[in-house]
């Protein structure tokens, strides 16, 4: 094999006995097959295959072999007649369309990175299309790896579509290099951006022309960042109004929407060295600037984990915040839930602080619904990594070691906090369940030296905070239950009520103490805010303490709204 050279395919079957087509293209095994995994698991598709595709640089002929292959059986049905077959794209106008932007993007992803540049220049530079050319092997590649699954889905031959592309791109090369020839394409750098846009604005071939004349004012730049830095400086140089303005900021948008959504491009403008969990919350806040600082202003937890921006990022959020941006920006989305519905860990190593960025994206990405994203794919794409934050690994992780089960409990109740649906919160509640069900829960809580009255209180709001952390009645009821029946434990141990209700201590001072146990506030719900209750009850009746409390209006009012909690009130 060490002529040959590998790739893998992802074909989907979105319905039983449908053809098949192609989804991905990629050289990263792991990669195609967390692909095909996904999109069986979110029910897109009824089957979905994975194939290895070998090219031989003898022979020049790919071998295909499938390694992976779920969904619905192969059917043999009635094979459809077809209208006259033809490829996806049939003119050179056809390759500058956004979805064979995007195709030419994954076919050509490792040659494009190689030379920094995007699909949107390799369309409009001819310099870049003279160095593909003369490559060969790379240009000889990619036709190879869209012809196989696009003749096995149009039931053409390989070789028929293959002549097929290289007739297309002959014709789209030779239109490019023909008009650098003549001149035909503006420079707008010496010409003035505005000027070329209002010159072009009416002209047919406006978005090839002027798309050929930013693509050469970007082509110096050396990084990422450079390119970004002058698509910018362009898009501030644009005509105020009218159809110019609208032509050239959509031309603008094209190049810089490729750079935003491939990984070196992103990373170049945010920074490197981060993890995945700060590099999306970066990138939220590139994307969804104006709601971000807002919400940092009012939530601590997210200024906490939102990192600052560079000068360019803020440069750049400010464009992508307005509506001429929209496709920039909703690459930038589709990237954030990429990576959220992807197997990578957001802190590999740090599942406290995973909890923290996802809870902070959550906030973020639902404060910038509609603009940003649909809210239907945020919360979609919340479960799916929810479902990552309650499996056995995670957890154990999570807890770590040298906690005390105290500690474990209340770390696991923020986890149920932050999870989303319902299967996620079912599976973060059985976690929560076992581990205040273990006896080495009970032991701590009933057998520890620290007062009876501090274990009731850390028991009250364990009790409090299960009710809260969104779990159904009949899970969080039986967790509940058992706080209290441990509550009553401490508290029939240390015989609590009956003391209280007996100190030698001021009477609305004790009714006070003992309605704070009977409402939950100060004891779990359950035998010890019963017998909390009923010692209140016992000194309530007195005639003594109505007095006191027809005496002390103040107190009345606070005994009054406890008595209430307590369920006391008639």
């Amino acid at each position: 094999m060490g002529g040959s050279r590998v790739h893998f395919e992802v074909f989907i079957r979105k319905t039983p006995g449908a053809p098949w087509t192609l989804d991905l293209a990629t050289e990263n095994r792991a990669a195609a097959l967390s692909t095909a995994q996904e999109l069986m698991s979110e029910g897109r598709v009824a089957a979905v295959k994975v194939t290895k595709e070998v090219f031989d640089e003898e022979s020049r002929e790919f071998q295909s072999v499938v390694i992976q292959k779920l969904g619905a059986a192969d059917t043999q049905g009635k094979v459809k007649p077809q209208a006259e077959p033809q490829p996806l794209c049939v003119t050179p106008q056809d390759l500058y369309t956004l979805h064979a932007r995007e195709r030419i993007g994954r076919l050509l992803e490792t040659w494009l990175e190689r030379n920094n540049a995007t699909p949107f220049e390799l369309l409009h530079r001819p310099d870049l299309v003279e160095k593909l050319e003369a490559s060969g092997v790379d240009l000889q590649h990619a036709v190879q790896k869209i012809a196989i699954p696009e003749a096995h889905a149009r039931s053409m031959s390989v070789h028929e579509l293959i002549r097929i592309f290289h007739g297309l791109i002959e014709r789209a090369v030779d239109r490019l290099l023909k008009d650098a020839r003549k001149g035909a394409l503006p420079d707008v750098d010496k010409e003035g951006f505005s000027a070329a846009a209002e010159r072009l604005a009416q002209d047919p071939e406006r978005g090839y022309l002027l798309g050929a004349g930013v693509a050469a004012s970007i082509a110096p730049a050396t990084n990422w960042s450079d390119k970004v830095t002058r698509l910018i400086d362009l898009a501030d140089a644009a005509p105020a109004k009218g159809l110019a303005r609208g032509l050239a900021l959509s031309i603008i948008q094209q190049p810089l929407a490729e750079i935003l959504e491939a990984k070196p491009g992103i990373t170049d403008i945010l920074g490197k060295g981060r993890d995945l969990g700060a590099n999306l919350a970066a990138m939220t806040r590139l994307a969804a600037y104006d709601s971000v600082e807002r919400l940092i202003q009012v939530e601590a937890s997210v200024a906490k984990v939102m990192p600052p921006l560079s000068p360019l990022a803020v440069r750049l959020a400010q464009w992508l915040g307005g509506e001429n941006f929209q496709d920039t920006r909703a690459a930038i989305g589709r990237r954030i839930l990429r990576e959220l519905t992807g197997p990578r860990r957001l802190c590999p190593g740090e599942a406290a602080r995973e909890i923290d960025v996802l809870r902070a994206l959550a906030m973020s990405l639902t404060a910038s619904a509609g603009k940003l994203l649909p809210l239907e794919e945020v919360q979609s794409a919340f479960i799916a990594r929810s479902k990552m934050l309650v499996t056995g690994d995670f957890v154990e992780a999570y807890l770590g070691s040298g906690m005390t089960s105290q500690q474990e409990v209340e770390a696991l109740i923020w986890l149920t906090e932050n999870v989303i649906g319902a299967a996620n919160k079912r599976q973060a509640g059985g976690w929560l369940k076992a581990v205040i069900g273990s006896l080495r829960f009970e032991k701590e809580m009933t057998a520890s030296d620290e007062n009876p009255g501090a274990r009731l209180g850390q028991l009250a709001a364990l009790h409090r905070a299960v009710g809260r952390c969104g779990l159904v009645a009949e899970d969080f009821e039986p967790i509940q239950e058992k706080l209290g029946d441990i509550g009553g434990h401490v508290e029939a141990h240390a015989r609590l009520s009956q003391t209280v209700a007996r100190a030698n201590a001021p009477l609305l001072h004790r009714l006070t103490l003992l309605l704070r146990l009977a409402s939950g506030e100060n004891a779990p719900l359950g035998p010890a805010a019963n017998r909390a209750r009923a010692e209140a009850l016992r000194l309530f009746k007195l005639d003594e303490t109505r007095v006191e409390l027809a005496n002390a209006p103040d107190q009345m009012r606070q005994v009054r709204d406890l008595i209430q909690a307590a369920g006391l009130a008639a």
